[in-house]
C-alpha cells in the first residue's frame, strides 16, 4: 500500500523518536542499519522528513537525526506519508489505473474507497508518540 519509500520513512521517523526520548541523535549509518534500507536511499528519505521539519537534521560531530520530544506526539503519520509519497494514496486507484473515478470506475474502485477512507482516518490520528512507546513497551517492533 506504502511505496518502499514511505516503509523506511515511517520506520525511521519510529527509531529517531524513541532515540529522542532518550536524548540521543541517530546517525545516517545506524537509522539505516535499523530499517534495513540502502544508506543512500535513507539519506534522500530523510532529507524529505527534515525539509517537512517532521525530524531534525544536525550537522558535526555530535550531529545526527532527532526529533524535538514535545513534537513527537505532534506528528501524524499522515505527515509522514505525505511528505514522502504525497496524496496519491488518497486518489489513487486500487489497481494503479490512470483513469478511474466515480464515471469510470475499476472493478475494485467501491471496495477500495472504503479501504481507503479507513486508511485515511488511521493516518491522520496515529501519532508517533503512540508507535513509538508500543515499541519501548515491547507491544510492537520495527524489525524481527
Amino acid at each position: 500500500m506504502f511505496s518502499k519509500a514511505c516503509e523506511y520513512g515511517i520506520k525511521a521517523s519510529i527509531f529517531i523518536a524513541l532515540n529522542s526520548y532518550q536524548e540521543k541523535r541517530v546517525s545516517l549509518k545506524a537509522i539505516a542499519k535499523e530499517i534495513a534500507s540502502p544508506e543512500a536511499f535513507t539519506a534522500k528519505i530523510l532529507q524529505d522528513l527534515a525539509r517537512h521539519n517532521i525530524i531534525n537534521s544536525v550537522k558535526g560531530a555530535h550531529g545526527g537525526f532527532e526529533i524535538n520530544k514535545k513534537q513527537i506526539s505532534e506528528i501524524k503519520l499522515e505527515q509522514i506519508v505525505k511528505a514522502i509519497d504525497g496524496d496519491k494514496i488518497y486518489n489513487g486507484c486500487g489497481l494503479g489505473l490512470h483513469t478511474c473515478d466515480e464515471n469510470h470506475p475499476c472493478p475494485v474502485h467501491d471496495k477500495f474507497k472504503d479501504i481507503r477512507n479507513d486508511l485515511k482516518i488511521m493516518l491522520e490520528t496515529t501519532n508517533l508518540e503512540e508507535l513509538a512507546l508500543d515499541i519501548k513497551a515491547g507491544a510492537s517492533f520495527l524489525k524481527i
